[in-house]
C-alpha cells in the first residue's frame, strides 16, 4: 500500500526532507492589509519582518481550509492508496479542525493532532513519511504517531514579546516589563498548549546557550536520534554556535539548523530560537 504523508505549513521541516520523502504540505495563511498570501510561497519570514519595521503592524494568520485539505488530498489519492495529514495543534489552531472536517468525506484520509508546533511535529511528520516509505499500513503509522505526541520536547527562546503582544498572546503590560527588565522568556508546549518557563537575562546569544545547557545537560532521558535546532532568523555564525553547545551537551547522531517559516516567525518575532527533540 503507497501511503502519502501531509501536513500543514507550520511544521517548518527542512525542504530537503520534504522533497526527499514527497510530504504534501498545505500552507497556512498570512493575512497582509486585507490580502492572503500561502505561507512560505507568497511572503516569506523576512518579508513579513519589513512589514512590520515599517507600518509597525503585524501580519494575520489564517488556517487552511477544509476544502483546501479535500482538494488537495482528492488530488493525493490519485497517485496512492491513503493519506495520512500530520495537523498543527488543535489547542493553537483550527487547521486541525478544518482537516478532520475535511477527512470525514474520504474513507483513506487519517488525521493526526501532533499537539504542537514547528519541529516538534515536524519530527512527527518526517517519521511518519519514514515509516510510509518503509511500507506501513496508514493505521500502523496512525498509532506509531499517538505514540510519540507525548514524547516530543518543544521549547524556544524569545528575544522580545512584541510581537506576541501585537498578536494578543500577551498583554503590553507583559511585555514592557519584560523588555524593561531584559528577559527574554523560554516558552514550553505542553498538551498542545503554549506556556512560560524560565526567564533568562542579558544578551541573546548568552541566554541561548545557557538555555541549551538548562534544556540537554545531564539529561539520561533523551532519544539521541535527531534534534532541530530552529531559529526565526540567525546568522550562520550564531548557528554554528548553537550548533557546538548542542553537541556539547548530548551526542546527537543528527543536528539539523533550520528556520522557521512565516506563521511561526509571525508570532515569535526575530531572533526566535528553541531545540526540539524526543524523550525515550
Amino acid at each position: 500500500m503507497k501511503v502519502k504523508i501531509t501536513a500543514d505549513s507550520t511544521c517548518d521541516l527542512p525542504q530537503d526532507y520534504i522533497e526527499r520523502y514527497g510530504i504534501k504540505i498545505f500552507p497556512l495563511y498570512i493575512v497582509r492589509d486585507g490580502v492572503s498570501l500561502r505561507d512560505g510561497i507568497d511572503i516569506t519570514p523576512d518579508e513579513l519582518y519589513q512589514y512590520t519595521r515599517e507600518t509597525g503592524k503585524l501580519c494575520g494568520t489564517a488556517a487552511s481550509t477544509a476544502a483546501d485539505y479535500a482538494d488537495g488530498w482528492r488530488e493525493c489519492l490519485k497517485s496512492c492508496d491513503a493519506v495520512v495529514h500530520v495537523a498543527f495543534s488543535s489547542e493553537l489552531s483550527v487547521t486541525c479542525a478544518n482537516a478532520r472536517l475535511a477527512a470525514g468525506d474520504f474513507e483513506n484520509v487519517y488525521v493526526v493532532d501532533s499537539l504542537n508546533l514547528s519541529t516538534g511535529f515536524g519530527h512527527l511528520v518526517l517519521d511518519a513519511a519514514i515509516m510510509a516509505e518503509n511500507g506501513a499500513e496508514p493505521q500502523e503509522i496512525v498509532a506509531e504517531l499517538e505514540r510519540l505526541v507525548p514524547k516530543m520536547d518543544v521549547s524556544f527562546v524569545l528575544n522580545t514579546l512584541d510581537y506576541l503582544r501585537k498578536g494578543g498572546r500577551c498583554t503590553a503590560v507583559q511585555a514592557l516589563g519584560a523588555n524593561l527588565l531584559g528577559l527574554k522568556p523560554c516558552i514550553e508546549v505542553h498538551e498542545g498548549k503554549m506556556g512560560v518557563g524560565k526567564k533568562y537575562r542579558g544578551k541573546i546569544e548568552n541566554a541561548y546557550i545557557q538555555y541549551i545547557k538548562d534544556r540537554l545537560q545531564g539529561r539520561d532521558d533523551i532519544d539521541l536520534r535527531r534534534v532541530f535546532i530552529t531559529d526565526s532568523g540567525l546568522p550562520e555564525d550564531v548557528r554554528a554556535r548553537l550548533r557546538e553547545a548542542v553537541l556539547a551537551c548530548q551526542p546527537f547522531e543528527e543536528v539539523r539548523n533550520n528556520r522557521a517559516g512565516c506563521t511561526i516567525s509571525g508570532h515569535c518575532g526575530p531572533w526566535c530560537m528553541g531545540v526540539l527533540y524526543y524523550h525515550k
